[in-house]
C-alpha cells in the first residue's frame, strides 16, 4: 500500500476545514480522559452489534455524514455553553449586556457569578481599534506586462517565519493575469495574508495584500515584510508590482475600563476572566459603554432563544441533504419525536413546534412564564430535560451519522460470538481521505 504524502494529508485537512468545519472550536471540544474512554467504549459496543453492510459512498453521502457529524457537534457545544462552568443544570448560564452592541459586544464567560466582581457593572471607552497591515501595489495597465518571461521569486516574513514564493511569467502574460496568479498563490498558501486584485477608474489593477492578524508586533512595526533582494530566483517583481511598501500600518486597540487605559493587539479583550469584549467602533467623547450582567429572567430567556435557534439551524441543515442514498427524513423524524414528548409543556411556555418541525417562540408568553416563580420552576425542569435529550441525540448522531444513510445489509452478527469490528468507524473516517490516497 502506497504511503500518503504530506501534501495529500494537507489537502485532506484543508478540504475538511473549508467544506465541513468552517465554524470555530470551543472549550467544549476538549475532553477529559474519562470522556474519551466513554466515547471509545460506545464505539466498541456499537461495532459489536452492528451488522455488516454496504453503502454507495457517493459525494452526497460523504457530505451528509461528515456535515451532520459537525452539525451535531455544534448543537451539543451550543447547549453546553448555556450552562455555568461546574454546574449540573442546563440553561443557567448568565448573559452579559452592553448599552451599545454596535460599538462594544459583551459575552459572559465567567465561572462564578457569585464572585465579588462578577456582578459589578463597568464602563468601556474605545479610543482606537486594532487594525491590520495593508500593502497596496501600484496600479498597472491590465493588458500589458514589462517583466521578461522567466521564473521569479520573493521572500515573505511573517510571524517569525520565512517563506519563499516562486512563480513563472510566461510570454504574452498581462499584468492582470500576473496579479491574479499571485493573489491565488498567496490565498492558497494560508500563511496569514489575504490577497485580492482591485481596479481603478483608469482601467488599471493592483495587487492588495492584507494581514489576517491585527496590532503592532512586539518585535517590530510590521506584521509582514516582502522582499526579493536575497531570493533564489530572478528579482524585480516586488518593485514592479509595488507590494513591498506598507500602505496602512497596523495599529493596536486603545481603550479604557473605568477610566484605566489599556492596549491590546486585537479587538477582543477579556476582563476579569468574566467578560469577553469585542470592539466594533470608537466611542464618542465622554460617552462610555456600560457592560454588566442581565437579570436572571433575561438571561434565561436569552439561553432559551439560543437553544431553540440552534435546534432550528440543525433541522434546517438536515433538510438540505436530499441526495441519493440519504435518509435525512429519519433524522428529522427522530428529532420531532423528542420535541413531541415535551410538546404540551413547551406550548404553555410559548415554545411551539410547527408543522415543518421548526420551533417558534412567543416572547410575551415566555416572559410571563419566566417572571412567575411557580410557573418558572415548574417549566424549567421541562426545558432542561428537553435540552438534555437533544444533547443525548447529538451524541448518537455524532457517533454514527451512517445510521441515517440507506445501506444494504450483508450479514448480521452472531449474537453468541459478538466482537468489535473496526469496519464501521474506518469506513467513516476513510471518507475524509476519499480521492486523496
Amino acid at each position: 500500500m502506497a504511503l500518503i504524502s504530506q501534501t495529500a494529508l494537507n489537502n485532506v485537512y484543508n478540504h475538511y476545514l473549508t467544506s465541513y468545519a468552517p465554524r470555530s472550536t470551543s472549550r467544549y471540544d476538549t475532553h477529559k480522559k474519562s470522556e474519551l474512554r466513554s466515547i471509545y467504549n460506545s464505539i466498541i459496543k456499537q461495532t459489536k452489534t452492528s451488522p455488516l453492510y454496504l453503502v454507495d459512498i457517493n459525494k452526497d453521502v460523504r457530505q451528509f455524514a461528515v456535515g451532520m457529524k459537525e452539525n451535531a457537534r455544534e448543537l451539543k457545544n451550543t447547549i453546553s455553553s448555556l450552562s455555568s462552568r461546574g454546574s449540573s443544570h442546563v440553561l443557567d448560564q448568565k448573559t452579559a449586556f452592553s448599552s451599545d452592541d454596535e460599538l462594544v459586544q459583551a459575552k459572559y464567560i465567567g465561572a462564578d457569578v457569585n464572585a465579588p466582581d462578577a456582578a459589578k457593572d463597568f464602563e468601556v471607552e474605545v479610543k482606537q481599534l486594532a487594525s491590520t497591515q495593508i500593502n497596496l501595489g501600484i496600479f498597472l495597465p491590465d493588458d500589458e506586462c514589462e517583466l521578461s518571461p522567466d521564473t521569479y521569486s520573493f521572500d515573505l516574513h511573517i510571524s517569525d517565519t520565512d517563506y519563499e514564493f516562486q512563480f513563472n511569467i510566461n510570454k504574452g502574460e498581462t499584468n492582470r493575469e500576473l496579479q491574479e496568479k499571485l493573489s491565488n498563490l498567496l490565498n492558497r498558501s494560508n500563511v496569514g495574508i489575504k490577497s485580492s486584485v482591485i481596479d481603478d477608474e483608469d482601467g488599471g489593477s493592483s495587487l492588495r495584500l492584507e494581514s489576517l492578524a491585527t496590532g503592532i508586533p512586539i518585535n517590530g512595526d510590521s506584521i509582514f515584510h516582502i522582499s526579493d533582494q536575497n531570493t533564489s530566483r530572478r528579482t524585480g517583481a516586488v518593485d514592479y508590482l509595488g507590494i513591498g511598501e506598507i500602505t496602512n500600518a497596523p495599529t493596536n486597540a486603545v481603550f479604557s475600563i473605568n477610566d484605566r487605559e489599556h492596549v491590546a493587539n486585537t479587538n477582543t479583550y477579556i476582563v476579569r476572566n468574566d467578560f469577553e469584549l469585542t470592539f466594533n467602533g470608537i466611542t464618542a467623547d465622554n460617552s462610555p459603554v456600560t457592560i454588566g450582567l442581565k437579570p436572571d429572567v433575561e438571561s434565561m430567556s436569552d439561553n432559551i432563544h439560543q437553544l431553540i435557534n440552534s435546534y432550528n439551524q440543525f433541522l434546517t441543515r438536515a433538510n438540505i441533504y436530499s441526495g441519493s442514498n440519504i435518509n435525512s427524513g429519519k433524522l428529522i423524524t427522530e428529532m420531532n419525536r423528542i420535541t413531541n414528548i415535551y410538546r404540551s409543556d413547551l406550548d404553555t411556555m410559548g415554545i411551539t413546534p410547527e408543522n415543518n418541525g421548526l420551533i417558534s417562540i412567543d416572547d410575551k408568553l415566555l416572559s410571563q412564564t419566566l417572571s412567575d416563580e411557580e410557573e418558572n420552576e415548574l417549566h424549567m425542569n421541562t426545558i432542561q430535560d428537553f435540552a438534555g435529550s437533544l444533547v443525548h441525540k447529538s451524541d448518537q448522531i455524532s457517533l454514527n451519522p451512517m445510521n441515517y444513510v440507506d445501506k444494504i445489509v450483508v450479514a448480521y452478527k452472531n449474537p453468541a460470538r459478538a466482537f468489535a469490528n473496526p469496519y464501521i468507524t474506518s469506513m467513516y473516517s476513510g471518507m475524509l481521505f476519499n480521492s486523496y490516497c
